[in-house]
């Protein structure tokens, strides 16, 4: 059968290849299922895992697991790439990656693929962090309007949590935020808030270790994301891939009760 005829300088996909991609996923899935179930035969964790996760997490969760995993499983290799949500996800459809750590936020849920397989691992609260000698931080708990004629610091734009900054303080506090700082990288963000440059809303597994921050509740209504690991549907059987997926489940547990405490009581 022909799969290209030539249009003009170029050539496309013919009827007969356009319905042999309808069956490529289908295909490549059950392969990787079959190979799964046999590496399942063999319970030992061993061979190389590819984990895609975007900074905070990494920096609060990845070294805990890694050490776990060298303990009980030193035939396993974990590699990591640094990636937000909105890239790792399509890149463990398209199997450049294993497994990738993605977030959600309550009133910005992200579209389901049914390739995917989640795993929700921790409820991750979302604060108010100024400078610690901002008038604001007596108390537990900021209210978001009175942040509004402040500089704010956020992620950068077309990330879900620089969507959900904006989103709340138009819907619970009333006004626009004045952004003039934007990074990824919560070290960078908390500095500028430390510093007096700015205030931010910080994720409570990224608001430890950092001096000069008060980090206190949102006083109008509690605002969290939900954590989860997302992996081929095709791939759970494998030992290897289990094994990460409960190593950074266990992390997100240690680090959950020191996260609560922080969410309830502030920080000084």
């Amino acid at each position: 059968m022909e799969l290209l005829e030539r249009v003009g300088r170029n050539v496309r996909l013919t009827e007969a290849a356009l319905l042999l991609v309808d069956h490529t996923g289908a295909l490549l899935a059950r392969m990787e299922r079959a190979e799964a179930e046999i590496a399942h035969v063999n319970a030992e964790p061993r061979g190389t895992v590819r984990v895609g996760s975007f900074q905070t997490i990494a920096v609060a969760l990845l070294p805990l697991a890694l050490s776990r995993l060298a303990r009980e499983h030193p035939s396993l290799t974990v590699e990591y790439l640094e990636a937000e949500a909105e890239e790792s996800l399509p890149l463990v459809i398209k199997g450049a990656l294993d497994l990738a750590i993605g977030e959600e936020y309550e009133h910005a849920p992200r579209p389901r693929d049914p390739a995917l397989e989640r795993r929700d691992i921790v409820h991750d609260p979302i604060l108010i962090a100024v400078p610690q000698d901002h008038s604001l931080a007596r108390g537990p708990e900021i209210a978001l309007a009175d942040l509004a004629a402040e500089r704010w610091a956020t992620s950068r734009p077309g990330t879900a949590f620089a969507e959900m900054v904006a989103g709340a303080c138009r819907t619970l506090g009333g006004f626009e935020p004045e952004i003039h700082y934007r990074a990824n990288n919560m070290g960078t963000l908390s500095s500028l808030v430390a510093s007096g440059h700015a205030v931010a809303m910080i994720p409570g597994l990224g608001a430890a270790g950092h001096a000069g921050l008060a980090v206190r509740r949102v006083a109008e209504e509690p605002l969290a994301r939900r954590i989860f690991i997302a992996v081929r549907r095709a791939s759970t059987p494998r030992p290897a891939l289990a094994a990460v997926a409960d190593a950074l489940a266990w992390a997100a547990a240690a680090m959950d009760a020191e996260t609560e405490t922080l969410s309830v009581r502030g920080r000084p």
